[in-house]
């Protein structure tokens, strides 16, 4: 596969996430204490809150690592695994594009 598919794959994977992190912002606003909720759906608001931080949290980083990986398409050590030195295969790299390990060093 050449690297402009796979920096175009890494583009889409980008803009996939970037739309995932804006809604996961427009959910992680505060639970107001609103009279009217009671407290067990309180209760479920600040857990479901809980829920999409730790989801946006995860999109960032996925989207920073994304970021990195488009910086490196270009390179010689690109789909090279960092621990091993071996390539990383092409279908790894189509489903996570932003992985810096082969399978067996990411276990």
């Amino acid at each position: 596969m050449e690297k402009k598919q796979l920096k175009n794959k890494i583009l889409e994977e980008i803009a996939k996430t970037e739309k995932q992190i804006i809604g996961y912002q427009k959910n992680a606003g505060p639970v107001a204490p609103d009279n009217a909720i009671g407290r067990i759906s309180r209760m479920d608001s600040i857990v479901n809150k809980s829920l999409v931080e730790a989801s946006l949290n995860q999109a960032k980083n996925r989207l920073d690592k994304l970021r990195y990986a488009l910086s490196k398409v270009e390179s010689p050590e690109f789909g090279i695994c960092i621990k091993c030195g071996e390539a990383i295969p092409i279908g790894r790299i189509l489903i996570v594009p932003e992985t810096l390990l082969c399978v067996n060093c990411a276990q």
